[in-house]
């Protein structure tokens, strides 16, 4: 009862920062109807409650069983299982990923069922160089600056209003399924390792949000993607203010078989794993099948209020925010938004708790949330820039990136995985359920095309927080290189004051001299 009870409070004052923002547009700049508000207001409670039951779910099931998979694997030290795992691994948890969903149904022009297995494979090949990676010890880097310099070269064989939306679903990816899933199969399998040069256990999210990236940029040329303008109103979700209370219900009925056959891959595969390893007791079991509920009626709760909720009030805010004083207020808005938008992502949470608990306190969780919000702001920021003026995604993404590839020179490499991870983790669900909506409804009302200037806002909050994380990571080691040469300062400031006492009074101190006498 008292977790419950916390977690409660933990959703509360995340999500309560959003509602009171959007309250205060409501009654100052941005009138909205009785109808829309209370729309919101169930939603915002839907959040609350289905992030709280989300939370409980996923450290019951989700963390230990990605824990106990990775290390399972890793001990057999076969490389063959290791890959295949994996893959199958990151296919089945983006499956069942809310936020590639949510971003999917805003997608015009493909296939929905095609982009989110295109996506998926991608995860799950990319899965595969994270495992190897701590298995080998490979320098995260490294990898990244190939497959970053990959994503970008591809990206030019494509039209321009394709990019955006390639580049958004690297960070729709990795979002409350699963984040938490791959940073314990990730920590699983270093613990393993750990005695045979492994790395360390993060950056398994940075390479499973770069794969989709690449592979989304890959359909693009096999089915020669053609550019065009989007600039219709159906991209726009609809506001409807008759019976809140039924299109919630509705909602729930609608997304709970989806969460359900979303999740049910996942739950034959543990059984699988279990049938063949015996790695849980019976009393684990029952602890695993309860976190799966909490998660499925969590998830369920959860992408309800931001789809009925969240997406249609964000899609009305951006359309008369773009429309009062030429739009000199939706950069403003948008960064305040951005700042506290991300404390609203269930993901981000599990994200501050393991980088505390693997740096044993080092790093705080509150430091690593200051730096997401920091940088979601700035993110959120330039999202605006781009819908009021069409700058190029690629004008901002190419400097964006060669600046975070070049701070991993100089920051601790456990920064490097970090900070990419935190990237991929702050671009979840309320990116695609509220902010694309709000830069969509921005966009048309200012006469932009959807696919060029909306799209692109998630994948600038997956660089962004990455930059703000290695800041952190440089002050924090020009700090302990200030605090290790003030302990060798220290030091030889006291062994000099011995040396001197042992001359002046011999070895056996002050006093010896008349003793002796």
């Amino acid at each position: 009862m008292n977790l419950m009870k916390d977690k409660l409070h933990e959703s509360l004052s995340s999500v309560l920062p959003i509602a009171l923002i959007v309250f205060l547009l409501s009654i100052t700049l941005i009138p909205l109807n009785v109808g829309t508000m209370l729309m919101f207001i169930i939603g915002t409670a839907l959040l609350v409650i289905g992030m709280s039951l989300f939370t409980i779910g996923a450290e019951m099931s989700m963390q230990p069983l990605g824990t106990k998979i990775g290390s399972s694997m890793a001990s057999t030290g076969k490389i063959w299982l290791i890959a295949f795992i994996s893959f199958v691994i990151g296919v089945i948890i983006t499956v069942s990923e809310p936020d590639l969903q949510i971003l999917a149904n805003q997608v015009p022009g493909i296939e929905n069922t095609v982009l989110i297995l295109t996506v998926s494979i991608g995860v799950g090949i990319f899965l595969i160089f994270g495992a190897l990676r701590i298995v080998f010890g490979v320098d995260l880097n490294v990898l990244l600056i190939i497959f970053y310099i990959t994503a970008f070269t591809l990206a030019f064989f494509l039209p321009e209003s394709f990019r955006p939306m390639a580049f958004d679903s690297g960070g729709v990816t990795t979002g409350p399924m699963t984040v938490p899933f791959i940073m314990s199969f990730g920590a699983g399998v270093s613990a393993v390792r750990r005695g045979k040069g492994s790395g360390d256990s993060f950056g398994l999210t940075a390479l499973a949000s770069v794969g989709p990236i690449i592979a989304t940029l890959v359909l693009g040329i096999v089915i020669n993607v053609e550019g065009g303008n989007v600039q219709s109103a159906e991209t726009l979700p609809p506001v409807n203010t008759q019976d809140g209370i039924s299109d919630y219900l509705e909602g729930l009925a609608h997304h709970l078989p989806d969460v359900l056959a979303a999740i049910a891959p996942m739950i034959v595969f543990t059984v699988i794993f279990q049938l063949i390893s015996r790695a849980f007791s019976k009393k684990q079991l029952i602890r695993l099948g309860v976190g799966f509920a909490y998660v499925v009626v969590g998830l369920t709760f959860f992408i309800t209020g931001a789809d009925v909720g969240f997406l249609p009030t964000g899609a009305e805010i951006g359309k008369q925010l773009a429309t009062l004083y030429s739009g000199a207020l939706l950069i403003p808005v948008a960064m305040l938004l951005g700042f506290f938008i991300v404390k609203a992502e269930p993901a981000v949470y599990v994200l501050n708790k393991q980088v505390e608990k693997m740096t044993a306190g080092a790093v705080s969780g509150k430091t690593t949330g200051l730096g997401l919000s920091l940088g979601v702001a700035a993110a959120l920021g330039l999202s605006a820039l781009r819908v009021m003026t069409g700058i190029p995604i690629m004008y901002i993404l190419i400097p964006g990136y060669i600046a975070a590839l070049g701070l991993t020179f100089f920051v601790p490499k456990l920064f490097v995985g970090i900070a990419f991870d935190s990237g991929g983790v702050a671009s979840g669900i309320m990116m695609s359920a509220f902010v694309l909506p709000l830069a969509t409804g921005a966009c048309l009302a200012l006469g932009g095309d959807v696919m060029r200037d909306a799209f692109g806002c998630v994948a600038f909050v997956a660089m962004a927080p990455i930059i703000a994380i290695e800041v952190c990571g440089l002050v924090y080691k020009i700090n302990s290189k200030k605090n290790a040469k003030r302990f060798i300062s220290v030091s030889e400031g006291f062994v000099e004051y011995e040396y001197s006492r042992e001359r002046r009074y011999g070895a056996y101190g002050e006093g010896a001299e008349e003793k002796k006498s």
